[in-house]
């Protein structure tokens, strides 16, 4: 009876070699998705050398507490009514300079939009989801405004023009022509958003 053969044997020599290039290709092919966060402008390194007086109607501030009850400009509030608040206050045009607002001009609040900045003040307990809830609200006043004028003079509406030019494959001779357009709109309602030293009470 003539002797059974063993199983053949596998090269495993080049296994560490196959595995090694899998591992590049992977590294090399994947993309990481990165979150765009809050879209904030730091305070400058040095303090100017002139004092900025701020008058305080020109100022709106929010306070969040540990329950996460809000305080707009001294005034229980609730959230859902917070974008149409910010509206109101940076859209009033108070001193009659501002030619395409379309509030109040209550003189007792802020005078252009130029000059109006939102102070924003959290406490340390505050939720998180409600921080974000009330930033939100926030910003989405002022892209609320800036669509507004947007499609006024360009008939669009801006935060397309801004995702546009903000989208590395748009082709730079838009860009360079959205770069303006958005500028402008921007210049209109400047994001003056402030945030006041977190308290622990």
């Amino acid at each position: 009876m003539p002797r059974r053969k063993g199983a053949p044997e596998v090269n495993a020599g080049s296994m560490a070699d196959i595995a090694f290039l899998l591992l590049i290709f992977f590294l090399v092919t994947t993309t990481i998705e990165t979150d765009a966060g809050l879209d904030r402008m730091l305070p400058p390194m040095e303090p100017p050398d002139t004092d900025v007086i701020i008058k305080q109607k020109n100022i709106f501030t929010v306070n969040i507490n540990k329950n996460g009850q809000l305080l707009a400009d001294e005034t229980l509030m609730d959230i859902k009514d917070l974008r149409e608040a910010a509206i109101a206050f940076l859209d009033n045009g108070g001193d009659g300079t501002c030619t395409y607002c379309k509030g109040k001009k209550n003189a007792s609040s802020s005078d252009n939009p130029t000059k109006a900045i939102i102070s924003l003040k959290n406490d340390r307990e505050t939720k998180y989801g409600t921080y974000i809830t009330v930033q939100n609200e926030l910003v989405g006043a002022y892209n609320d405004l800036r669509n507004r004028e947007a499609q006024r003079l360009f008939g669009r509406s801006f935060v397309d023009m801004e995702a546009e030019y903000l989208n590395p494959e748009t082709p730079s001779s838009v860009r360079d022509e959205l770069k303006d357009k958005v500028k402008r709109i921007q210049d209109l309602f400047p994001q003056k958003l402030s945030e006041a030293e977190t308290s622990s009470n």
